[in-house]
């Protein structure tokens, strides 16, 4: 007896359609919608074809769940780093930061996104479970005789449902054309490669190819060096020097005391200030223009063209022009490290644990800081690399210290609670302010270091930057890096010097770029060389301001 097909339900595939389509359009748009729905053509279909077997119907049943789930998980990472990042997964910021991460630091990430983990988590497992139950309507073929049986158990019962025996060429002809097309599509590479399985697995072995390039960048840091002395610079100050240039990192100046904040989150750095205001300079309007580590530091040390094959590195710059150069970092960072600080003449790194979510305290470096002032050599730039309040926040400063600013409800607290932010982002911002409270006395103490250490009749200089500022639920209710608000480029900038020319031009209340940086550091190494660019120090005559192009609208650069 011929076996017969009963005419397939299409309110599951329909069901297991919606599903997958909702959550790829969660990631995609335009054509690659059809794309990756045409990818998952092939595990639809199959619902579609009869199967005899018990463990063959149970295979596909977990075949098409992982299948769907893949799809689903492909969507909700996409979408997630698209609203948190305007980045796709293989974008350089993602793909730059999946390279320079390591278990740690992803576990700090997840402590402090651990509600949008979980509700999305909820959201795949509520969606998996539909999923599950679905794929149990799997088309199964049974023999005439059951389906007469069947029929005949209809016609006897009025709730039963009839079955009935369904053309067997004419739907099977179009499931053949659907697996097809599913087909052509994975034998289409650029299609292919937009498969969950084939990307994800792609990305990360593209992650890989990126740190094991990191790692030995020597050719390129000698190359650096050669095209540093070609450009012949020349220290235009007679006599000893040292400039100090403390980096940061995650720093928002709308959280310091010294920029108007509410709480009083810089005390030292405001003393500072108060005993000494001619020679330090609080540029009350900085910008990064980046809102990530990788891309800001590159910026910085290449004078804004990171990119560009004639560019100077300011490190290898003040080698040839005959500066002693450190480089000592709380960052145990491999891209970095290799990028930066091993173009110095001597480099410490402190933090012995990677990644930038370690427990290591920036305080650790200054007695580094201290024998380099105390070094003999006659002109010396010394970088220092904090982590400053990157997060996790809480591990920003000792365990000993108390919270100052979760005792009561103060203006900050209470201009919070207006924006209705809700209370696990009020607590964040409490514990990024005492981080910023401890992250005021190690920058200070680098001040009062360079200001009383070593030769204190040569030329001192100090410079105090972040890389990319920090959303503590200033704009939005998002903790962490934001380059969708404006948070994420407001960072702080001070110089200090311990002589002024008389002639000086007010230059606390212009705007200044981070990525101009090493102009302004190299105004203070007292530097001159071939394809020097004027109108970008701000501490000049002649700065000429131009506005950065920014992902996120700025309403004012002097705001």
């Amino acid at each position: 007896m011929k076996p017969a097909l009963r005419r397939p339900k299409a309110w599951p595939l329909l069901a297991l359609a919606a599903i997958a389509t909702g959550f790829v359009v969660l990631g995609h748009d335009g054509r690659r919608v059809a794309q990756m729905l045409v990818l998952l053509l092939p595990a639809l279909a199959w619902m579609a074809w009869p199967v005899r077997s018990v463990a063959v119907h149970r295979a596909r049943r977990v075949a098409v769940l992982a299948a769907v789930m893949a799809f689903a998980a492909d969507g909700v990472v996409r979408a997630y780093l698209l609203d948190t990042y305007q980045s796709a997964p293989d974008g350089a910021v993602v793909l730059g930061a999946l390279a320079n991460t390591n278990a740690r630091e992803s576990g700090e990430y997840l402590q402090m996104h651990w509600r949008t983990a979980a509700l999305w988590c909820a959201v795949l497992g509520a969606a998996g479970y539909a999923v599950w139950r679905l794929t149990a309507h799997g088309l199964r073929r049974r023999s005439a005789a059951a389906a007469g049986a069947a029929n005949d158990a209809a016609d006897g019962g009025a709730a039963a449902t009839r079955v009935e025996v369904a053309p067997r060429r004419a739907w099977l002809a179009l499931l053949v054309v659907a697996f097809a097309f599913g087909a052509l599509a994975h034998a289409s590479k650029p299609w292919r490669r937009l498969h969950p399985v084939v990307f994800w697995t792609q990305w990360v072995d593209d992650a890989g190819d990126l740190r094991t390039a990191w790692a030995d960048q020597q050719r390129m840091r000698d190359a650096a060096l050669q095209h540093a002395h070609a450009a012949a610079p020349q220290v235009t100050r007679a006599g000893p020097s040292t400039v100090v240039l403390v980096i940061t990192d995650s720093i928002n100046r709308d959280n310091l005391g010294l920029y108007g904040y509410g709480r009083n989150t810089t005390p030292r750095l405001a003393a500072a200030q108060r005993r000494e205001p001619q020679q330090m300079t609080v540029l009350r309007h900085a910008w990064s223009v980046d809102a990530s580590t990788l891309p800001a530091m590159a910026n910085m040390m290449r004078f804004g063209q990171p990119t560009a094959a004639d560019a100077q590195h300011l490190l290898p710059l003040a080698r040839a022009a005959g500066y002693k150069v450190w480089w000592m970092s709380n960052h145990d960072d491999v891209a970095i490290e290799q990028q930066h600080a091993r173009l110095a003449d001597e480099v410490e790194i402190v933090n012995r644990v990677p990644g930038r979510a370690s427990a290591s305290l920036d305080g650790e470096l200054l007695d580094c800081v201290q024998e380099a002032l105390e070094d003999p050599a006659e002109r010396k730039l010394i970088v220092v690399h904090l982590l400053g309040a990157h997060p996790h926040y809480r591990l920003r400063f000792p365990g000993t210290q108390e919270n100052p600013f979760d005792d009561a409800v103060d203006a900050v607290e209470s201009e919070l609670i207006a924006k209705a932010r809700p209370a696990w982002v009020r607590r964040f911002r409490q514990d990024y302010d005492n981080a910023l409270l401890y992250h005021d006395f190690v920058v200070a103490e680098t001040l009062q270091l360079t200001r009383t250490v070593g030769r204190l009749a040569e030329y001192r200089a100090w410079v105090y930057v972040s890389d990319h500022g920090q959303e503590v639920g200033h704009g939005s209710d998002h903790v962490g890096h934001s380059p969708s608000t404006a948070s994420g480029y407001r960072i702080p900038a001070i110089v200090w010097r311990n002589q002024v020319p008389a002639d000086a031009p007010s230059v606390a209340e212009r705007p200044f770029r981070a990525d101009w940086l090493g102009w302004t550091v190299s105004d203070l190494l007292a530097l001159q060389w071939k394809g020097q660019v004027a109108g970008r120090d701000v501490l000049a005559d002649d700065y000429r301001w131009e506005a950065p192009v920014l992902p996120v609208k700025v309403r004012s650069y002097l705001d």
